[in-house]
């Protein structure tokens, strides 16, 4: 039987007022596990009216007291990682163990959020003038919107709500129809926890509910990440509905193995970064940039390690990766592979021959592809310059360490970046010429700690802010500049200058 997912509004799940729903698959099956139900705009409006009522009692809350409704939900997350875990892989197909850490990540940002107190301190200077005193605060938004994508159904929304309430906004989540399960988990665990009915609500669909968010006039903020057209999208559609929008784009990670490196170590990172999670994350190494003679030396290890990936049911722990989101992504895979052999590239290991059959019982049906390895990448080519999504790496070869810097700047991508070497000067060479937002060095995906804030330049990014850390703090609250004096410190007579201090 198939499970019917719908919204969660007002502290219920309720299947909405609209008829349209959309398939949920299991993908290393191919079978269909759930329907769910996609929003019309009255479900959304429902669901940012619930949360506006909602928003005048959270917001006059203390900051502690919001903390530790956090805290109770951290410990519930704790409780139940394993049962998010298990969902993500059902609905998504990455493999559980991926999975497990995926759900780590997004609670240590719900461990930073219960720092809210500290976090909300204004600032304040005694005396700015005669008798007066300036002090600033901030203060909550109101109603604030996210819309997340399939790839982490449970980590990315955790880069925004957690924060978003603990500022003392109420929040509207529209995650991916494709792996809807773990949001609605998260409401209950949340209403658990204390939360009030309507200060998190869920909407589960498509396009017209994200341009519903986008024109209501009570959303005033919106979070994105998704590819870069629709972030462009939101971005600007957004700003001609007066919202603050922080939306994060697509992105085409590259990887510099420079002569000194320990090739060993890049190949692990290599292999880790670009395969790990079937290549389904906006912070996956798709680019190998091997300069001199790396390339001749590493590329034997990248093809038999490449051949050798564990490709099964995520449910098995021997997985190193699992299935395709969906069939439809599977099919925009190969074609990026059958462009990349048209356009004259080197197809060294061929994923598209990879048989489900082969990932377990009950696997063929699933919407399986193999790694896939590509040498001689040119920049003109489609494989190179868009963002595949899946498990493929390109391998480019370069003279030297100028090329490699130059080569990913010219690219409208600026996500993440990596290099690997020995080399002390070479590293703080790379890190301070780079254009690109989060980079690694000797790491392979330069995800940073929730304290410090994620996102990357150029199209990677649309809007000023990046997401959680303190960053997120300033980007769900706007600051009051407040100055007092008192009559008593009060001159006699209308003041026509503008005010100085005296």
């Amino acid at each position: 039987m198939t499970a019917s997912i719908g919204h969660f509004i007002q502290g219920a799940t309720t299947p909405g007022k609209g008829t349209r729903t959309q398939d949920v698959t299991n993908p290393a099956s191919g079978a269909v596990t759930g329907k769910v139900h996609l929003a019309h705009a009255n479900d959304v409006a429902q669901a940012v009216a619930a949360a506006q009522a909602a928003f005048p009692a959270w917001s006059e809350l203390p900051p502690l007291r919001r903390a530790r409704i956090l805290f109770k939900f951290l410990d519930l997350l704790n409780q139940h990682r394993d049962d998010l875990a298990r969902m993500i892989t059902a609905e998504h197909g990455k493999v559980f163990t991926d999975a497990q850490g995926e759900v780590t990540r997004g609670i240590e940002i719900v461990e930073f959020a219960t720092g809210i107190p500290q976090l909300l301190k204004g600032d304040f200077t005694d005396q700015v003038s005669t008798g007066i005193d300036n002090w600033t605060f901030r203060q909550p938004l109101g109603v604030v919107a996210g819309i997340t994508p399939f790839n982490f159904p449970v980590m990315v929304p955790m880069w925004m709500f957690p924060v978003a309430l603990a500022c003392g906004n109420t929040f509207v989540l529209k995650p991916s129809p494709l792996d809807p399960s773990p949001s609605l988990f998260m409401a209950e665990l949340l209403q658990k926890a204390g939360l009030p009915d309507g200060v998190f609500n869920v909407v589960q669909g498509d396009k017209e509910a994200v341009d519903a968010l986008i024109e209501h006039p009570d959303v005033k903020a919106l979070s994105f990440v998704g590819s870069t057209p629709i972030a462009n999208y939101l971005y600007e559609r957004g700003a001609h509905h007066g919202k603050r929008v922080q939306a994060l784009g697509g992105a085409k990670n590259h990887m510099v193995v420079m002569p000194d490196a320990d090739l060993d170590q890049a190949v692990d990172a290599l292999i880790g970064s670009a395969y790990g999670s079937a290549g389904e994350r906006c912070m996956a190494i798709s680019v190998a940039v091997l300069v001199g003679d790396v390339g001749d030396k590493i590329m034997p290890k990248l093809m038999e390690r490449t051949r050798a990936l564990k490709v099964l049911d995520g449910m098995n722990l021997a997985a190193e990766m699992g299935p395709i989101v969906t069939e439809a992504a599977r099919q925009r895979i190969r074609g990026y592979i059958d462009s990349g052999v048209a356009e004259g590239a080197k197809l060294l290991v061929d994923g598209r021959q990879f048989d489900g059959a082969q990932a377990g019982q009950g696997c063929q049906g699933g919407f399986w592809l193999g790694g896939t390895l590509f040498d001689h990448v040119q920049p003109e080519m489609k494989i190179y310059r868009e963002e595949i999504f899946g498990p493929v790496l390109s391998c480019v070869r370069v003279p030297d360490f100028g090329s490699a810097v130059n080569l990913i700047n010219a690219h409208e991508f600026g996500n993440g970046v990596s290099c690997f070497t020995r080399d002390g000067n070479v590293a703080r060479e790379f890190s301070r010429r780079i254009q690109v937002g989060m980079v690694g060095i000797n790491v392979p995906i330069p995800v940073p700690m929730a304290w410090h804030g994620f996102g990357g330049w150029k199209r990677s990014l649309f809007g000023d802010m990046h997401a959680y850390g303190e960053e997120g703090v300033r980007f769900n609250t706007k600051q009051k500049s407040v100055m007092q004096r008192w009559p008593e410190s009060i001159g006699k007579g209308a003041e026509f200058v503008m005010p100085t201090s005296k």
